[in-house]
């Protein structure tokens, strides 16, 4: 089960952090991703993890959001800055012991909304 939470309303320009926290699964032996959904778009793919934390970041948000994880508290984050208008959207975690069975679930987690809007 994966449990998204973190989001609100922000002003452009400002930050959110989102948190995930995962349960039923061995958190350190997964690759982590977090998607977003924003109306009349298809699903992005915003940023993974691999199990030994190195990141990679869609174009879109690169140099302004960053992924980490804690294994410790089965949880990986997403840190959000300057946030921009368009990156309004519900925001997923997503896991799978490689990237491409990640990809491929149809197992999605609790959403939760990011609003950027002054």
């Amino acid at each position: 089960q994966l449990q998204a939470s973190g989001g609100g309303l922000v002003q452009p320009g400002g930050s959110l952090r989102l948190s995930c926290v995962a349960s039923g699964i061995i958190f350190r032996n997964n690759v982590m991703g977090w998607y977003r959904l924003a109306p009349g778009k298809q699903r992005e793919l915003v940023a993974t993890i691999t199990t030994g934390g190195s990141p990679n970041y869609a174009d879109s948000v690169k140099g302004r959001f960053t992924i980490s994880r804690d294994n410790a508290k089965s949880t990986v984050y997403l840190q959000m800055n300057s946030l921009k208008p368009e990156d309004t959207a519900v925001y997923y975690c997503k896991r799978g012991v490689t990237l491409a069975t990640m990809v491929r679930s149809e197992v999605w987690g609790q959403g939760t909304q990011v609003t950027v809007s002054s």
